[in-house]
């Protein structure tokens, strides 16, 4: 519902911080990887999931995008709810997490608060393929101002294609085309070859 929030920082503590955002303040869990990230800064801008139940909605905050994406993948083990979830990323890196996933390195894993072998088990079973088929920078944020390759590259990642894949077959699109091309017509163009 909420991409993210972007306002003055009233309010920092390493469980959550409060961010008001046009007259309202926004009281946003966060990790402590986010926490070290927001430094001494009077304004922020956090990338944020609500998670709804029925008795709360409650905010989560990222420093960037790619630690809100790993957070979803941790999530989506069962039996990871959104506070093992935050717990994990202040217990390592995002980087680290993903490593660790990937390498299927267990015993990193389970040093971490609250998880056990089997849990520990369940998140490389079900979440390395996905990590390894996104690529190692993935957590990399994007820059600011990306190019028509850049964004292109991440809006198929998005439709779901592997990133390596859809990488190469932008490569030999711009190989052949003469010119310049939209974001919109390099899409195209790549969505009738993969």
């Amino acid at each position: 519902m909420y991409a993210y929030i972007d306002g003055k920082l009233t309010y920092k503590n390493p469980a959550f911080v409060v961010v008001e955002a046009g007259g309202i303040g926004y009281h946003i869990n966060i990790s402590l990887n986010t926490y070290s990230a927001l430094g001494d800064a009077e304004r922020c801008k956090l990338y944020t999931w609500l998670y709804v139940k029925e008795d709360a909605h409650t905010l989560y905050g990222f420093a960037d995008e790619g630690e809100r994406r790993l957070f979803l993948h941790l999530i989506s083990v069962s039996g990871i709810g959104p506070n093992t979830g935050r717990m994990i990323l202040s217990s390592i890196t995002p980087e680290e997490i993903q490593t660790a996933i990937v390498k299927a390195d267990l015993p990193l894993i389970q040093r971490i608060k609250g998880l056990g072998a089997k849990t520990a088990q369940r998140l490389v079973l079900e979440l390395q393929d996905k990590l390894k088929k996104e690529g190692v920078d993935s957590l990399i944020s994007m820059p600011q101002h990306n190019t028509v390759k850049d964004e292109a590259l991440s809006a198929l990642v998005m439709l779901g294609f592997a990133k390596q894949t859809a990488e190469k077959t932008i490569d030999q699109i711009l190989k052949v085309t003469e010119g310049t091309l939209s974001v919109e017509q390099l899409i195209k163009q790549a969505l009738k070859k993969l």
